[in-house]
């Protein structure tokens, strides 16, 4: 064999070697690469723990009265929000959760998650109402708030001051839309039986974006679907591994969880009822055949109704006569209530 023909083996038999050689050093920077973004990743991660003095800061921030402490509202509170930037890093998706225990407690669970679907989030895209019955379920597993579907819809109707506007401002005494309402439910019962929505990850709060709330900073903005913006809490305090509270079912009736009538609901005496639609609370009682004070017979679909006074002639004069107003000035619709924070 010539030297030249022994270097033309010699090369086309190392060709293999050399692959090989060059595979592996590519598959070796690969690795580190993904060990470094990984590493990275768990940076973002990495977050400081909130301490029982922090925390308890932040809850009393993001309830009750200071909850609804705006810094603006309208346009201006547009332009706040858009001001704060979302949050690096990951978005976590939440577990599945099944509602569990009796079908009283199924019932109620279904009823109360359909209620804060329907009323805080009826009208908006469906990525968007899914994100408010994820929310429900994020903070019924998180420390901070009540271990119930229902414990966390009503929480703070004892008060005065809810958590979801709702509960406190007699929308669950008005007749809700029948294909929002069927709609809503059905959102409901997929987030009580396993589907997550995983374009929130982990969040535990929103806002509609025309209102700028002073906690907003104080969290960590994660997404906006429609008009809400979501967000997470801070630190260890909004990482999956805080997310491990247990459901202890539904022990309350939602309707003995309704803040009592306000004073803008006067006209209890006539109160009637009325069918609205697929509206069940869930309860077993003994009630007499005519019983219309509270408790109904929910399986025909009714619902207590308390006319408002653009519904009542005579609640609207009662009204002009006691503001000393003539009847046209009386505004029986005005705007949309601001308080849409949580």
């Amino acid at each position: 064999m010539t030297a030249l023909a022994l270097r033309a083996r010699q090369t086309v038999a190392g060709r293999p070697l050399v692959s090989l050689a060059v595979l592996a050093l590519v598959v070796i920077a690969l690795a580190v690469a993904l060990f470094a973004a990984r590493d990275r990743a768990d940076a973002t991660m990495v977050s400081v723990r909130i301490t029982p003095t922090k925390a308890a800061q932040l809850i009393d921030a993001t309830s009750g009265a200071k909850a609804n402490d705006f810094q603006a509202i309208g346009d201006r509170a547009k332009v706040i929000n858009a001001a704060l930037p979302f949050v690096g890093g990951p978005l976590h998706a939440a577990r599945p959760f099944a509602v569990s225990g009796s079908d009283v407690d199924q019932r109620r669970a279904l009823l109360c998650m359909t209620q804060a679907v329907y009323y805080e989030a009826g009208f908006e895209p469906v990525e968007g109402r899914r994100a408010v019955a994820q929310v429900i379920l994020n903070r019924m597993r998180h420390p901070a708030f009540p271990k119930s579907v229902c414990g966390v819809v009503y929480q703070g109707s004892g008060t005065g001051v809810c958590q979801f506007t709702f509960v406190c401002d007699g929308a669950l005494y008005r007749a809700p839309a029948r294909d929002a309402w069927i709609k809503a439910e059905e959102i409901a019962r997929q987030a009580l039986g396993g589907y997550v929505e995983t374009a929130v990850g982990e969040a535990t709060h929103y806002h509609a974006n025309y209102v700028a709330p002073r906690w907003a900073p104080l969290l960590a903005k994660v997404a906006q679907i429609g008009q809400h913006i979501f967000y997470r809490w801070p630190g260890a305090w909004g990482q999956p591994a805080a997310f491990t509270g247990r459901y202890i079912g539904e022990p309350r009736d939602p309707l003995s969880m309704r803040p009592a009538k306000s004073v803008a609901q006067p006209l209890t005496n006539d109160a009637v009822a009325v069918v609205t639609g697929p509206i069940t609370d869930g309860t077993i009682l003994k009630r007499a055949p005519e019983d219309v004070g509270g408790l109904l017979d929910t399986s025909k679909g009714w619902t207590l109704h308390i006319p408002g006074p653009d519904e009542n002639p005579a609640a609207t004069r009662l009204i002009a006569a006691q503001e000393k107003k003539p009847e046209a000035q009386i505004d029986t619709g005005g705007p949309a209530a601001i308080v849409a924070s949580r």
